[in-house]
């Protein structure tokens, strides 16, 4: 299997040189060069996340030296509880939260440091990386805990000073040793164009190998895939019916991970896509015109995101299957009602909702108004303790976290000011 870039200049390349590289030489996003529908029964006797997994994920590994690892890597990355909770009639809930980070990017960022830490040099070493993401929230944190005292490996991760909740700021900073935050006071685009700015910079990249741990990162796209075939498999063998998703988004990395395994033949109908006031995305579904924006602070911070990296994937793969495209809707969702379904999720579903997770069930809600009858799964993305300061108040309440929260709440943190500027993070980047 041959790996793609979204801009198309630059040549195909394995998937080892895709996990490795992050950005295309192209500055485009790599995509696997095939993605056919899988033969009727491929999935048959898988059960498991890690199972259904590895089944999926050897079709991009097939051709790969790690085709040989990929059974161990599925089952170390992936061996993480994800209930699929029926909330109502139709209507499920996939809680991706249970974590070592209490997010959905835990899933993700396990699979890529398990990965790359089983790759070999000439020398058969580990490669020595700096893995450097911008974070609006949790990809930050659960990038830091795949990675933490992880041989070869330094993390540096760019937040938004005043963009993230406290206790995810804390998570950011508790894990020391190989890992570095820097807080950075501007939005999270200006953090993802710093980072942007250092993997086009070829003569930094000699003298600090650097790669990605966001969501541009094949390494966390191809594993968030895996959920989604779960989720569905596990529905259509209950009820012979497809299933629709409604992905809370704000980069686009779980949502066009879902496409992935539309694509793939998976027992998906539609993905609905749910964004908070930042109205790139359901501008663009709706006219077919990108048009980038500055971002809008929200009470949903981790979808903050003006610019969205993925876009690129999501365009070529509507460029390239059209019948896609009419599979994809998008809407936004103001802090109002956010704060309305926060209020009512425990009488309406028995349930608290992070501020990310209402903007699904938001659009569920119209969904059901609008009159669909469908089957509906709202993704979960986070815990709703990360986001205190919002949640609480809403539900009259405390929120206990989950224990792994707890116990990284309890660590000390610290992280280092940078300024918005390249040549400040260059210049932190060459004195590591």
């Amino acid at each position: 299997m041959k790996f793609i870039s979204t801009n198309g200049q630059a040549k195909a390349v394995g998937l080892q040189a895709a996990l490795l590289a992050g950005l295309a030489p192209d500055s485009g996003l790599y995509l696997p060069e095939e993605m056919e529908p899988l033969p009727e029964g491929t999935f048959d006797g898988g059960e498991t996340l890690p199972q259904i997994a590895r089944v999926l994920l050897s079709r991009f590994f097939v051709s790969d030296s790690m085709l040989m690892d990929l059974t161990s890597i599925c089952d170390e990355s992936l061996n993480l509880e994800t209930p699929m909770v029926e909330i109502a009639p139709d209507t499920h809930l996939l809680e991706l939260f249970h974590g070592p980070t209490a997010a959905f990017k835990d899933y993700g960022a396990r699979f890529l440091a398990n990965t790359l830490g089983r790759m070999r040099g000439p020398n058969s070493e580990p490669p020595s990386l700096t893995i450097l993401v911008a974070t609006s929230g949790d990809t930050g944190s659960a990038v830091a805990a795949a990675f933490h005292r992880r041989p070869g490996f330094r993390v540096i991760i760019l937040y938004p000073e005043s963009g993230v909740s406290g206790r995810q700021a804390h998570q950011l900073g508790c894990f020391g040793d190989n890992v570095l935050a820097l807080r950075v006071p501007s939005g999270f685009d200006r953090c993802q164009a710093l980072v942007k700015q250092a993997f086009a910079d070829t003569a930094l990249r000699v003298l600090v190998p650097v790669s990605s741990a966001n969501s541009i990162s094949l390494g966390r796209l191809l594993p968030q895939a895996t959920y989604y075939a779960f989720a569905s498999l596990r529905h259509f063998r209950a009820t012979s019916k497809p299933l629709s998703f409604i992905v809370p988004t704000g980069n686009l990395g779980n949502a066009v991970a879902a496409l992935i395994a539309k694509r793939m033949g998976l027992p998906i109908d539609r993905v609905l896509l749910a964004t908070n006031a930042n109205l790139t995305i359901p501008e663009f579904i709706e006219t077919g015109h990108y048009r980038a924006r500055r971002s809008v602070s929200t009470l949903a911070n981790a979808m903050d995101v003006g610019d969205p990296s993925n876009v690129a994937r999501l365009r070529f793969m509507m460029a390239e299957d059209p019948a896609l495209r009419e599979a994809v809707a998008a809407d936004w969702v103001d802090d109002n009602s956010i704060r309305a379904r926060i209020r009512e999720g425990e009488a309406r579903y028995g349930k608290i909702f992070c501020p990310h997770t209402a903007c699904g069930i938001e659009m569920l809600e119209r969904e059901r108004r609008r009159g669909s009858k469908e089957a509906f799964c709202v993704v979960a993305t986070a815990h709703p303790s990360k986001f205190e300061d919002v949640v609480e108040p809403l539900v009259g309440h405390p929120v206990e976290p989950p224990p792994a929260l707890t116990n990284m709440l309890n660590r000390p943190s610290a992280s280092e000011p940078l300024e918005p500027d390249y040549a400040s993070l260059k210049d932190r980047l060459l004195r590591l």
